[in-house]
């Protein structure tokens, strides 16, 4: 009887092992307020936390925020299903707070003069494996843009301005076939 146990608790620990493997890279794809497909956020988790490749186009050029939201519900035009940032311990808003940040705070990101942001960026509390500071856990979680730059400081959510992207974070974001208008048509450049 103890050896089966023992059997069944190590088969239970590789599952467990190997599952965060399969959460990892994940890729989101990111909508505008018309629901438009507008690019892609790859989450990778790393030792320091995840790692964010955000990669959208369209974005009015200049500084914006960019944060996890506690659901993963993007419904346009303003995205308010996604609810406030992702904060499992109940810290106080901005990476400049000395009682901040929460869990989804990140630095601002700037579009380009075409409204491209490429950029890359790190969630140095979260993971993609189970636990508190999964975002992958309950249902997921989502990634927003905003119209301006976070202060940093201000709470609840930094003065950033509108909601104007959004892209759900969960287990099978990356299933979405929609086309990636950040990158070039695979069918155009067979011919």
């Amino acid at each position: 009887m103890k050896i089966w146990i023992g059997v069944i608790s190590i088969g239970l620990l590789l599952m467990v092992g190997c599952s965060g493997e399969e959460r990892s890279p994940l890729e989101t794809s990111v909508y505008n307020a018309e629901d438009d497909k507008i690019g892609t956020a790859t989450l990778t988790e790393q030792p320091g936390g995840v790692q964010v490749k955000l990669k959208v186009e369209g974005i009015e050029p200049g500084m914006h925020a960019v944060h996890i939201h506690e659901f993963p519900k993007c419904d346009p035009p303003d995205f308010k299903t996604a609810g406030n940032h992702f904060n499992p311990l109940s810290k106080d808003h901005g990476l400049m707070n000395a009682t901040g940040a929460h869990a989804g705070d990140m630095p601002n990101v700037e579009a380009d003069a075409s409204g491209m942001i490429d950029a890359e960026l790190m969630l140095p509390e979260a993971k993609l494996k189970e636990d508190q500071m999964s975002l992958l856990r309950k249902e997921g979680t989502s990634i927003v843009i905003h119209s301006g730059p976070d202060d940093g400081m201000s709470q609840p959510a930094g003065n950033s301005g509108e909601r104007i992207a959004c892209g759900k974070i969960t287990l099978n974001a990356d299933e979405d076939e929609t086309s990636d208008p950040t990158e070039p048509d695979k069918k155009q450049e067979g011919n």
